[in-house]
């Protein structure tokens, strides 16, 4: 069964989706958490980063959450894993430390191998990681090797990065084929990956040929076909936005169906229950 994970750091957002029950995890980012709290500051709240997270690890209580390093070294990530994971996993017994699969900026960078190295160490250390910005299968293969728990694909902005490299405009939130897009009779591939879904598909391939006990997160999922899609591949997880989780529910001849059904509605039936 593919795990529904809330990709916010809005918690009223995040208590949402547990309200709804459907909910089986968190993943957020230092950044969403700033601008969160700094928009609850500014409407007179009093809190701090800290305490925000706090809350966050309560509601999600019984299911991970993603918390994620700044740092860009292996030894300052280790670091940085181990203190946020003292810090705040006591709260909820919740905490994932999230690690970047290649921490390097640029080709000739010498730490393409720190995000391994920490999540080789905090994997030790029986800290649970989910290995970010994967792009390519090899990636996700090198993240298992390591220890992750989960592998994050990051299936938007691999079709994003498709678009832009044969010049077509990108719309964020319009579909993007599972088989590709064809341009001048030339199927669009990005290294073999034929677009975002395709990677998810692929990292759940080359892990389930070793059996390995790290799970496939379908991450930056911007639509419901993706998420079909990602169900499809089986993927043990699909990271949504609060709209994407919404929109799944949503088809026009469910309405209609609805609509038929209490005007249909038989009193002496409804009596049964009152």
């Amino acid at each position: 069964m593919v795990k529904i994970f809330i990709d916010s750091a809005d918690i009223d957002e995040i208590k949402q989706a547990y309200a709804w029950g459907i909910a089986d995890g968190v993943t957020t980012n230092p950044s969403l958490l700033k601008k969160a709290v700094d928009k609850r500051k500014k409407k007179g709240q009093k809190l701090n980063l800290k305490t925000y997270i706090n809350e966050i690890l309560k509601v999600a209580k019984g299911t991970p959450v993603s918390l994620e390093v700044t740092e860009t070294t292996a030894a300052g990530m280790i670091k940085q894993g181990k203190a946020l994971y003292k810090m705040f996993n006591k709260v909820a017994k919740n905490v994932y430390i999230k690690i970047p699969i290649n921490p390097a900026f640029k080709n000739s960078d010498s730490t393409h191998f720190d995000g391994i190295i920490a999540i080789k160490a905090l994997s030790k250390a029986k800290i649970p990681t989910n290995c970010t910005l994967i792009f390519t299968p090899e990636q996700a293969l090198l993240a298992a090797k390591a220890g992750a728990s989960f592998v994050s694909p990051f299936a938007g902005r691999v079709d994003d990065f498709i678009r832009v490299n044969n010049k077509i405009k990108v719309d964020k939130t319009a579909y993007y084929p599972s088989i590709g897009m064809t341009k001048s009779k030339k199927v669009l591939e990005d290294n073999g990956i034929y677009s975002g879904t395709d990677l998810v598909w692929r990292c759940v391939q080359i892990l389930r040929n070793y059996n390995f006990k790290t799970q496939v997160l379908a991450a930056s999922l911007r639509n419901t076909r993706q998420v079909r899609e990602c169900g499809f591949s089986g993927a043990h997880i699909a990271t949504l936005p609060l709209f994407v989780i919404q929109d799944m529910l949503k088809h026009q001849k469910t309405y209609e169906g609805m609509k038929g059904f209490t005007k249909d509605i038989v009193p002496a039936y409804v009596a049964l229950t009152k």
